[in-house]
């Protein structure tokens, strides 16, 4: 059985997924479309960029996260000096680390979704009279939206496993940055902490392979309905 601390991490964990995915969704969208319709010097390097979270250790990403929203960080400082916050040691830095963690994993998928979907369909629809925005609305998104969701669920199945970046940026706070990785990070180093280890390991292979499975099916449903067309 759950205790009521280990529902606390869960919740915690689900919330920081949660937000991470909501705030990426817009970047990793824009991101795609940018590298899958648009061409221009330094595109290679953009996309080198974009996909860096994959090749380097999670320490050095969570490294440079530190340094970039440290108080006197160049995102840090404006946040402190303009809004009087600082996202250090709080889960709000924890869904930045497991936002940007997920990032590469969520623009590759719905960059593939995007380039999926034949521009001579927009073409037509322009010839007939629609403007950019409305074949975009009406063509592009619906024909990319499974992928794109495959994307954001993916991207959520990164993020709630999330561990180097986030432990090296904001630390392992219980009630605050404690997320399922961390927390049972912390109870293997305790002499009665197996228990603990068991039950949120479970709870950390049932979140993940749900949200696998999900992705899956998402990418085939895009699949069969982009090969129907």
């Amino acid at each position: 059985m759950l205790s009521a601390a280990d529902w606390a991490i869960i919740w915690l964990t689900l919330q920081v997924g949660g937000v991470a995915m909501a705030a990426m969704l817009p970047i990793a969208f824009a991101l795609a479309w940018i590298l899958a319709r648009t061409s221009f010097p330094g595109k290679i390097v953009l996309d080198g960029i974009v996909h860096l979270p994959l090749v380097l250790p999670p320490v050095v990403t969570g490294w440079l996260l530190l340094l970039a929203f440290a108080p006197n960080g160049p995102i840090g400082g404006w946040l402190q000096s303009w809004f009087g916050i600082s996202v250090l040691f709080r889960w709000t830095g924890a869904a930045i680390a497991a936002g940007v963690m997920a990032l590469p994993l969520m623009v590759r998928a719905m960059r593939l979704s995007i380039e999926a979907v034949d521009q001579r369909l927009e073409s037509a629809a322009r010839t007939l009279g629609a403007g950019r925005w409305h074949a975009f609305r009406t063509i592009t998104l619906p024909l990319s939206m499974p992928g794109i969701l495959a994307g954001l669920v993916l991207g959520f199945a990164r993020s709630i496993g999330e561990f180097g970046a986030t432990i090296t940026f904001v630390s392992n706070v219980p009630g605050q940055t404690q997320t399922l990785p961390l927390a049972i990070y912390g109870a293997l180093q305790l002499p009665d902490g197996e228990a603990v280890v068991v039950r949120l390991a479970l709870v950390s292979v049932g979140l993940s392979l749900a949200a696998l499975v999900g992705s899956e099916l998402l990418a085939r449903r895009s699949g069969r309905g982009l090969h129907v067309l």
